[in-house]
């Protein structure tokens, strides 16, 4: 998919307002909110048809409260509070302005494109920004109308697809956990990568958000075995990890609603290409640390992974990477960006979590994504017995 395109021309004022939809209000109060726009770059390999790679620079410790996206822009409201509703067709934005300098429509700028809404009200001759946010989802910003309302701005936005509800106006920790809660249908997520600590932090992040069972194979394993999985490691060999891990997947595939934190580095079953029958019976994240230094950077590394096919990490269904140094305070932010590439992944293919319930219910064979008829023999050596 392509990343959302900028336009520069600011959608005209408009003093007419199309029919307003009449479901139930969210009234959301809001007071100097700052989040950042995650970038989706489109990639392919041989496992699936899709990729999506969200690069995150983590920035050094001393603001470990930041998040930054390699090319994010700052979506902030200063605004006392906004209602929010959604309608079929089209969402519709009130915004509380409660300035008796604001007169007209000359007094207000409205600027929409498919993902971001900017307005900016006029004080003192000059005009200041009241919003600017990224949007939960796409819309078509040829058709924005807006007018003023008494003390309220009302905004008029048509949704490129109908069909997908919006939690809230803007794409943030909130609305996303319940969105992506009801597009997965119930189906796992996995979160692979070289770090076993950051998959189990983001992994409780994501299970906390989606309503889900948090669930660690490290821990399992170690429960398991009575042994540290490094230790494992110096008596059996890393086929032993790697091979006493597959055997909790095959126990953890049929559940439903859990996040999977996976063994990290080249031990774990996720990072053998031919270990992944599994793990293909949810949805897998790949939380990638990264050297690069910028998001061109980020990109050219993500594509020699995915073509190169060295890492069993590159059949994940979405890759986020991480630039910099890690710290636990992070978690939730890459959480967020994990729920935001899964969101527009499943919005790519809506069948998708249906394919995975498919897969399950055929004894996940390893023939994702090209599922086989039933009776089909995986007696060919795809993926762990």
């Amino acid at each position: 998919m392509p990343s959302p395109t900028t336009l520069s021309a600011p959608v005209p004022p408009s003093c007419i307002s199309s029919p307003s939809p009449n479901p139930t209000r969210f009234i959301c109060p809001k007071s100097t909110i700052s989040v950042s726009k995650p970038y989706f770059l489109p990639f392919t390999h041989q496992s699936s048809s899709f990729n999506r790679l969200i690069p995150i620079n983590l920035r050094p410790k001393t603001t470990a409260n930041t998040f930054v996206c390699s090319s994010s822009s700052a979506v902030s409201t200063n605004t006392t509070n906004y209602e929010f509703s959604d309608g079929s067709d089209e969402v519709e934005l009130r915004l509380f302005i409660g300035d008796e300098s604001i007169q007209s429509s000359k007094d207000v700028f409205v600027d929409a494109d498919e993902k971001f809404l900017t307005i900016k009200t006029k004080h003192d001759g000059l005009f200041r920004t009241a919003m600017e946010i990224s949007l939960y989802e796409k819309i078509k910003p040829s058709e924005t109308i807006w007018l003023l309302d008494e003390d309220q701005l009302v905004v008029n936005l048509k949704k490129q697809d109908p069909d997908v509800k919006w939690p809230d106006i803007m794409e943030t920790w909130e609305s996303l956990t319940i969105g992506v809660a009801q597009l997965l249908k119930g189906t796992s997520v996995y979160l692979v990568g070289e770090s076993s600590e950051i998959n189990y932090r983001v992994s409780r992040e994501l299970a906390v958000g989606l309503g889900y069972t948090p669930l660690d194979t490290k821990e399992l394993l170690e429960t398991f075995t009575k042994q540290t999985v490094d230790s494992l490691v110096i008596a059996e060999g890393s086929n032993a990890v790697a091979e006493t891990e597959c055997v909790i997947l095959d126990s953890l595939s049929s559940h439903i609603r859990s996040v999977v934190a996976t063994i990290g580095g080249r031990h774990g079953a996720a990072a053998r290409g031919d270990q992944w029958r599994h793990l293909y019976s949810g949805f897998t994240v790949w939380l990638s640390q990264s050297e690069a230094k910028d998001e061109a950077s980020a990109k050219e590394e993500a594509r020699i992974n995915v073509e190169s096919g060295g890492q069993g990490f590159t059949n994940a269904d979405v890759v986020v990477k991480l630039g910099g140094d890690w710290d636990n305070d992070y978690s939730k932010a890459v959480a967020q960006a994990a729920l935001s590439a899964l969101k527009q992944l499943i919005l790519s293919d809506k069948k998708l979590p249906g394919k995975k319930g498919l897969y399950i219910r055929l004894g996940c064979r390893g023939d994702w994504p090209n599922i086989k008829p039933p009776g089909w023999d995986p007696s060919s050596g795809a993926g762990c017995a």
